[in-house]
């Protein structure tokens, strides 16, 4: 494995895929009042997309689009996201991009684009509701929910999409990832009451359906069919921002643990899953103690599950994977060291 450094970037956070004049970039982006940056596959910076405000949860690519996307801007932290909202990023044609607010949603945390039936939805996630000291935990998250239109330039401060609340009482709203199985995808959501997995409707005007998977607090989950039985795992991060690394097996009575990290691994927060070197694996980072960034993956010799570390003390905030000219390639924001890395496998 080599690292590369790509930029060093003061509290780097989000990371996401866009696709950009035929060719497959990376965006990374500040979880403070920083820039956006558009690299190329390689790792090569091509453009600074804003310089602020910053507070860049998540980015998400407009499915179809050439460079197109949506992101958060002003959720600083817990603490300081009241001012929250999503964006629309549209590229001018002139190697800029044009951003509009989408709709203002206090504490938006995270969200995504899904498609079902031949039609797309967002989904966003509120971290909490409502705010009034630090740390104020009083008021729960919410899921939020609307058919993304046509055209997102067509929404700005002064007409803003529409959102419905999906589900609301969520405590710490945290944890997002999508799932693709058999070609449907579905979002997993984690908060304090646990994990859920939410579907998209089948037709426009129906609604979402939503399944309980586990009732442990968690923070971050992600699902993988690690071991290769074709049953798909679900690793957890738990409790919120918590210490605690689980991989569970569906069985008869649902989901039970069956793997737990030896170690307490302070302050989770990265989780990305995929294949790397033809294997499934699972990358999980955190910003405490060690700040470790480490593979989870299936042990054929052991039979069993087992780790090994990337990278040490690097504190990443987030991991996203992707192949690119015959090498698989992890980028992290390593957000305690403000460094944006690059590993080659």
């Amino acid at each position: 494995m080599e690292k590369k450094v790509l930029a060093n970037l003061e509290k780097c956070y989000s990371i996401a895929p866009l696709q950009y004049q035929g060719a497959p970039h990376i965006l990374v982006a500040a979880e403070k009042k920083n820039r956006c940056i558009l690299f190329d596959a390689d790792g090569n910076e091509k453009a600074t997309v804003w310089e602020g405000p910053g507070g860049v949860m998540t980015m998400v690519q407009v499915p179809g689009s050439d460079g197109q996307f949506l992101a958060t801007h002003k959720f600083y932290s817990p603490n300081d996201s009241k001012e929250a909202r999503i964006v629309s990023a549209t590229p001018d044609g002139q190697g800029g991009w044009t951003i509009r607010t989408l709709v203002d949603l206090p504490f938006v945390h995270r969200f995504d684009i899904l498609e079902s039936g031949g039609h797309y939805y967002l989904i966003a996630c509120a971290l909490k509701s409502g705010h009034e000291y630090k740390d104020d935990w009083s008021s729960p998250g919410k899921v939020f929910a609307a058919e993304l239109p046509a055209d997102v330039t067509a929404y700005d401060e002064d007409h803003q999409l529409k959102l419905e609340v999906i589900r609301d009482g969520m405590l710490k709203n945290h944890g997002y990832y999508k799932v693709t199985e058999n070609g449907t995808e579905s979002s997993l959501i984690c908060c304090d009451n646990g994990v859920f997995r939410f579907y998209p409707p089948a037709q426009p005007g129906e609604d979402w359906r939503v399944e309980e998977l586990l009732d442990t607090p968690a923070s971050d989950a992600t699902m993988v069919d690690l071991n290769g039985d074709g049953e798909l795992e679900l690793l957890v991060l738990s409790p919120f921002h918590g210490d605690e690394i689980r991989i569970y097996e569906k069985k008869e009575n649902g989901y039970e643990a069956v793997y737990e990290y030896p170690e307490k691994a302070e302050f989770l927060h990265a989780i990305w899953s995929g294949t790397i070197n033809g294997q499934p694996v699972a990358v999980i980072g955190h910003r405490k103690g060690a700040r470790r960034l480490m593979i989870f993956s299936w042990d054929a010799k052991k039979g069993g599950y087992a780790f090994k570390t990337i990278d040490d003390d690097c504190g990443p905030a987030n991991a996203y994977g992707y192949s690119h000219n015959g090498k698989d390639i992890l980028i992290a924001t390593n957000r305690e060291i403000d460094e944006i890395a690059m590993y080659l496998f």
